[in-house]
């Protein structure tokens, strides 16, 4: 069995799992799909990249506050729809948050604990964050120890 780890930012629509599940065709997969807490100091780079891409809406909300159970309630949402979305097309899959102050920390800890041979990060484009090798991707590939692979998800705003 080949395990991916699916590091996720919003929830995987059918052309995501599509995507996904076609990277590896003729192989048995499981996905272990992780949504990382989104720390306050990363809010403004956010929100500078929304403004960037022309979406100004998003960077509004970036801006703004979230309570934590809102937060919590958010992110079990949009893993458990993701999952279903996998599993709704024949594939293992189950899912994890990466909360607290190193995400990048428990994402190593769930690669190794699921002996993961590859992780996926799923994601919208973050100019900022990828000019400066801030992304999730780049930071994850100099920490996991396993093959990181980097797509643009369908669901952008």
């Amino acid at each position: 069995m080949y395990t991916i780890v699916l590091l996720i930012e919003k929830v995987m629509d059918a052309e995501d799992v599509g995507l996904v599940t076609s990277l590896h065709e003729g192989v048995e997969t499981s996905f272990v799909v992780v949504l990382p807490g989104k720390a306050d100091h990363h809010r403004l780079v956010r929100a500078l990249d929304d403004v960037a891409l022309g979406h100004l809406e998003e960077a509004a909300e970036d801006v703004e506050h979230r309570s934590g159970d809102e937060t919590a309630d958010a992110t079990q949402r949009t893993l458990d729809v993701s999952v279903a979305n996998l599993r709704a097309v024949g594939v293992q899959a189950v899912g994890e948050t990466a909360p607290g102050e190193d995400p990048l920390q428990i994402l190593k800890d769930i690669v190794e604990r699921h002996a993961a041979d590859e992780v996926i990060v799923l994601t919208a484009p973050h100019l900022i964050e990828e000019f400066f090798h801030r992304d999730w991707a780049s930071r994850a590939r100099h920490k996991v120890g396993v093959p990181v692979l980097k797509l643009f998800a369908h669901n952008v705003p």
